[in-house]
């Protein structure tokens, strides 16, 4: 598995895949102490996005991102 490298690409690549099939879509986020980096996974069993970071700024980001996401989750629109 491969990790996208620019975080723009990664947040409209993994909107896309959640917008596609929400039922299906399931993500991850872990921290690797050892390595001091945050690890994102997007996958629906057929496509894996992957993005990782050790940068502190890209925290706001990624929970722009997720708060975005939640909102698309909670939304009754289909």
């Amino acid at each position: 598995m491969t990790f996208i490298k620019s975080w723009e690409d990664f947040e409209k690549a993994a909107e896309k895949l959640y917008l596609a099939n929400p039922m299906k879509v399931r993500y991850t986020m872990k921290y690797r102490h050892i390595d001091g980096a945050l690890v994102l996974k997007f996958t629906d069993d057929a496509v894996c996005l992957q993005y990782r970071t050790e940068v502190q700024q890209d925290m706001k980001k990624i929970d722009r991102f997720m708060t975005n996401l939640m909102r698309h989750m909670v939304s009754s629109d289909k």
